[in-house]
């Protein structure tokens, strides 16, 4: 892919008769030859959003290849298709595209400045949508009755996923049956079948298959509709063979979705006894230069998560979209949840430290209790179950609060300054939308099992086929695993928003049930009994009071036999179980992080972090532990290092693993999670999300725990990422402060 070095740029002429003419080469495509297909451009699927003024948002076209103008630095302006990697890299160089350079802009509360270049010269304002909610009426009558009022400007950095393994997709076209099939690694098989087939390509579902291997991470970032899915189709059909692309690391930074990067402006109101009256919240949040496939979710998704815990009466909310001259933003690990965490949770320390209190404490005081359960917050979403403050209470007791102080005075005698931070937050997950798992036995006895979720890292072969085994009574070994196959598997909505556990694995119930049903109907045929008569425990159907059974795997066996089973069954044991949840569940935890930092280096020292979370019934603990894990190194990793950096030109400045600090094993401690499960009645097993959860309360505990370390230097907050320098620095500058 030929990439535009330019944030804002005409694109006056392209021409690539060079290129085409290099060794190798086979095709080079470019915008114009893409409009001369009359394909269509990227989609959304949140387009249906509001401006201010009731008039419909902003939605840009993205095209998979630009003719005229590109907006960011890494747009895709030409594809050049070539025998080797090399060869299609030397000729992409050789391709001459003539640009006018136009200002830009990067910061996304520059965008909406007077006088900011528009990043599209028909929404003049650079805004795509306004979204408010909650009771702003109340909210003003709580701040006008307050004794304290506190307010803070919060800024949640630009990230990215940086997952282990690079993007990269395959396409190939069948001529002889007119159809594509992609290879690629992404969450999200069914919805990107139907994207192509119908919003790009316009051609019928069935022409298209898309085949998900095994994912090196993911993270939010493989489930966007990426320029260069389209492009390996298209060049497949247009070379007829098939067609490779690969991502480099560097490649990767500019082109994989961004996410967070937004600023926001928030004000609690509390009486005199800390008890909180009414939240505002207005937040300004970056889209990049194109709508992502999911991208104006994360800021207007998670509103629950900006109430929290908190029986907080009035609250309200405006969210504004914005277009700035920056790689898109798309969902990534908590899609929205940690962003809303962190403000919510950071104001709640403010809050404690203006009026004196312990943070603890305020938080236990102003909580919803489970007797309270099910809780409406005041934005309107309901909690089903959980026990916030019997979280705490366990988080507490994990890290030795009482003593913390003693803790702190030990620290400073070795010259550093302790710190502690809690968060308490909850987290909507499990959409409710349609998964689909099918069991098929086999006449031999073996079972496949075919999952529409997909995974990348969270260990689905294992978890599903514990279900499976767990009801049916057979063993791991019998087990084939299928996933995201779009040929094979009925649908599958994806791998999101913790979604997978409580409501794939639901639907692996389901197809259990169903085929435990059948099964009852040929066992009592085979045995000669009633159906009331059998018993089904541990994968064997018993006649109750006598000795008389069959396997599960007999009663297979037999279904293929038209002989052995009554004429009224079909033959064969093949069952699919689709489930949809009624409503969202909410996952729920306590993180607490301990930390020290060196005063003359600013270097953080992360020395004890406690997890209490509940995730509703847990399948496998492990499983869950390694996903506690990973979610909270990835918020812990925001707060302290990762930042995607611009400069005033546009240009991408922190584009590599030399620039861009992603946090590693060694620089972690020990990290104690605890699982306190409330199941929900929301699926049938009982789980809630759990990928999620980590940095949720990732993000606020760090940084609560840093400004808790800077106490004795009374600074009041830090942005994010706290790095060694902006530490060091805001130390320098309180003790500057003291000493004046």
């Amino acid at each position: 892919v030929l990439r535009s070095p330019y944030a804002m740029a005409n694109i006056r002429s392209i021409n690539t008769e060079v290129a085409q003419a290099a060794p190798g080469v086979l095709q080079v495509l470019t915008g114009e030859d893409w409009a001369k297909e009359n394909y269509g451009g990227l989609p959304c699927e949140d387009a249906n959003k509001k401006k201010q003024d009731g008039s419909p948002m902003y939605h840009p076209e993205h095209p998979v290849l630009v003719k005229d103008q590109v907006k960011l630095v890494g747009d895709c302006v030409a594809f050049v298709v070539a025998e080797t990697y090399a060869q299609a890299r030397d000729a992409a160089e050789l391709i001459d595209v003539d640009y006018e350079s136009l200002p830009s802009v990067t910061d996304v509360e520059g965008a909406i400045a007077e006088g900011a270049p528009a990043v599209w010269p028909d929404c003049p304002d650079n805004i795509s949508f306004f979204e408010e909610k909650g009771d702003a009426a109340a909210v003003d009558a709580a701040f006008a009755r307050a004794d304290h009022i506190v307010q803070q400007k919060m800024v949640v950095n630009r990230v990215t996923a940086v997952a282990m393994e690079p993007r990269g997709c395959l396409g190939d076209y069948d001529e002889r049956q007119g159809r594509y099939t992609l290879y690629t690694g992404l969450q999200n098989p069914h919805p990107l079948r139907q994207q192509l087939a119908q919003e790009i390509f316009n051609i019928p579902e069935t022409d298209v298959r898309v085949i998900p291997g095994d994912v090196g991470g993911s993270f939010g970032m493989r489930g966007g509709t990426y320029n260069e899915l389209p492009l390996v189709l298209w060049a497949s059909r247009l070379i007829g063979r098939p067609v490779k692309w690969r991502c480099d690391r560097s490649e990767g930074f500019m082109s994989d979705s961004h996410a967070r990067d937004n600023v926001t402006d928030i004000a609690l109101a509390l009486d005199k006894d800390g008890i909180f009256l009414g939240l505002k919240v207005k937040t300004v949040a970056s889209m990049g230069a194109y709508l992502a496939i999911r991208g104006p979710r994360p800021p207007t998704n998670n509103l629950g998560t900006l109430a929290g815990i908190y029986k907080t009466p009035a609250v309200h909310v405006e969210v504004t979209g914005v277009f700035t001259n920056n790689c898109e933003t798309n969902p990534y690990r908590g899609a929205g949840a940690p962003e809303a965490a962190y403000v919510g949770e950071r104001l709640v320390d403010l809050a404690a430290k203006e009026l004196s209190m312990d943070p603890a404490e305020r938080r236990q005081k102003n909580s919803v209790t489970p007797d309270q359960m099910p809780w409406t917050n005041a934005l309107g979403f309901t909690y089903d179950v959980g026990d916030f403050p019997g979280n705490m209470g366990k988080a507490l007791k994990a890290i030795d609060y009482d003593n913390f102080e003693t803790r702190r005075a030990e620290a400073a005698e070795r010259g550093v300054l302790r710190g502690i931070g809690i968060s308490n937050t909850v987290k909507k997950t499990s959409s409710p939308n349609l998964e689909s798992s099918g069991i098929r036995f086999d006449p031999s006895g073996t079972v496949t099992l075919i999952m529409g979720t997909i995974s990348h890292g969270q260990g689905h072969e294992t978890v599903f086929k514990q279900i499976v085994c767990d009801r049916l009574g057979i063993e791991p070994s019998t087990i084939r695993y299928v996933q995201g196959d779009t040929d094979m598997a009925t649908y599958g909505r994806g791998t999101f928003n913790s979604r997978s556990m409580s409501i794939g694995g639901s639907a692996v119930a389901l197809a259990c049930d169903k085929t435990i049903a059948k099964a009852t109907t040929i066992a009592a045929h085979l045995l000669e009994a009633a159906e009331a008569d059998l018993v089904f425990e541990e994968g064997v159907f018993t006649v109750a009071g006598t000795d008389r059974s069959k396997t599960i795997i007999e009663v297979a066996k037999a279904a293929f036999s038209a002989s052995a089973i009554p004429a009224e069954i079909e033959p064969g044991l093949n069952e699919i179980g689709t489930f949809t949840p009624q409503y969202w569940n909410w996952p729920t935890g306590v993180q607490i992080c301990e930390l020290e930092i060196d005063p003359d280096t600013g270097t953080t020292n992360i020395v004890n972090f406690v997890c209490v979370d509940d995730v509703g019934t847990v399948v496998n603990p492990m499983l869950l532990k390694a996903q506690m894990h990973g979610g909270i190194i990835q918020g812990v990793g925001q707060a302290l290092m990762e930042d995607i950096v611009y400069d005033e030109t546009g240009q991408l400045i922190s584009g590599s693993l030399m620039d861009y600090c992603v946090p590693r094993a060694d620089g972690m401690c020990f990290m104690e999670i605890i699982s306190a499960p409330v199941p929900t009645a929301s699926n049938l097993i009982g789980a809630k999300g759990g990928g999620e959860s980590g940095p949720t309360g990732a993000l606020p505990a760090t940084i609560n725990a840093v400004v808790d370390a800077l106490k004795p230097l009374d600074v009041a907050h830090i942005d994010m990422p706290a790095t060694p320098h902006r530490i060091w620095q805001t130390i320098e500058q309180a003790k500057a402060a003291q000493a004046a």
